[in-house]
């Protein structure tokens, strides 16, 4: 059951193409936005569409495959766990980020 703690799966649409770079010891690291759209009708039949943007971090291997073979508006599915990060800009505001940290990757739709 520890498999369970902290997992996210989720499947949707790249953004953006993933923004790479390399740090420290020429490890990668891709960021990336993904859309995941929602839908369901009211009571009275209305249907209500919604699309929730998640910020996705992949590192090493991942990072490379997504540089690869990814690009914008392509649809993949990923699981990874949630990272909260916080931090205080140069006029004292505090800003709050949830991330997935994405540990596996794959590609369902063409690539665009």
């Amino acid at each position: 059951m520890n498999s369970l703690r902290n997992s996210v799966r989720l499947i949707g649409h790249l953004g953006a193409d993933p923004d790479v770079k390399e740090v420290g010891d020429g490890k990668k690291v891709a960021k990336v936005s993904l859309a995941t759209n929602n839908a369901y009708r009211k009571a009275d039949g209305e249907l209500v569409e919604s699309v929730d943007w998640h910020n996705l971090v992949a590192w090493g291997k991942t990072a490379e495959i997504m540089e690869k073979y990814t690009a914008k508006g392509q649809e993949i599915c990923i699981e990874g766990k949630l990272a909260n990060r916080n931090w205080e800009d140069q006029d004292g505001k505090k800003h709050y980020m949830t991330e997935v940290i994405v540990s596996e990757l794959l590609m369902v739709g063409k690539r665009m």
